[in-house]
């Protein structure tokens, strides 16, 4: 899997931010828009910002962008926590990015109800076709977990490409989350990782034993290809 290892948080954020461009015009030009799912935590956040910003704002094409979110916390979309809300101040309000391009987690619907209804707004989107999001992007826990996607999790073991419920004991929580196969089916996916705090995490899923249970991540192997790692010298400090 391509490892892409930049000196600071800044760099990786900006090559990522380019990558986020190239797939939108590849997408665009292929297909007439491009489709994204966003990830959640304060990672990405700094990488929305980027986009958002001046130095980014021009050079996608966003009325041809329209975004899903890989998972999402059971809290309102009001809340703090929610992944939508950071999405929404740090990316979404500051383009104008209309309602209608946006698809959001129903969290009204209790956990199991809101998924269902996310796998058909997702397959609804996609119609006929299989649901392939042109690009995923993923961060990492320190733990090797991803999206919802936590070690020892019911959901690990879910073989549809679909977004189900998952309640994650080591939070005391319920989440929405993507499923793997369903994250495999994209044309793209990215990690975003970077700090000292996630090197132990990065080895353990790109160079560690194979063991999905304990290290969620290694579930992603998308289809299409090997999925992106952007990577700071101090997230990549373990890997040989």
């Amino acid at each position: 899997m391509p490892q892409h290892v930049f000196d600071s948080v800044e760099e990786v954020l900006h090559q990522l931010a380019d990558f986020f461009v190239a797939q939108a015009h590849e997408a665009v030009a292929a297909r007439g828009r491009f489709s994204v799912a966003l990830s959640g935590g304060s990672s990405p956040k700094k990488l929305y910002e980027l986009l958002a910003s001046p130095a980014y704002r021009e050079r996608v094409p966003w009325a041809q962008v329209f975004f899903f979110f890989g998972d999402e916390r059971n809290v309102p979309a009001t809340d703090p926590q929610s992944n939508y809300l950071m999405a929404k101040t740090a990316l979404l309000a500051p383009l104008g990015i209309p309602t209608a391009q946006v698809f959001p987690v129903n969290t009204e619907l209790p956990p199991a109800e809101a998924a269902q209804a996310y796998t058909k707004t997702v397959n609804d989107f996609f119609g006929s076709e299989p649901a392939r999001f042109d690009l995923v992007l993923l961060g990492l826990g320190d733990n090797s977990h991803t999206a919802s996607l936590f070690p020892h999790t019911s959901v690990l073991h879910v073989s549809t490409a679909s977004t189900e419920a998952v309640f994650v004991e080591e939070l005391n929580a319920d989440r929405i989350t993507l499923t793997a196969p369903l994250i495999n089916q994209a044309r793209a996916v990215a990690f975003l990782v970077f700090g000292a705090d996630k090197a132990a995490a990065v080895r353990r899923v790109i160079q560690g034993e194979r063991n999905s249970e304990e290290y969620p991540a290694q579930l992603i192997a998308p289809a299409a290809g090997e999925a992106d790692w952007f990577l700071d010298k101090p997230a990549a400090s373990e890997l040989v």
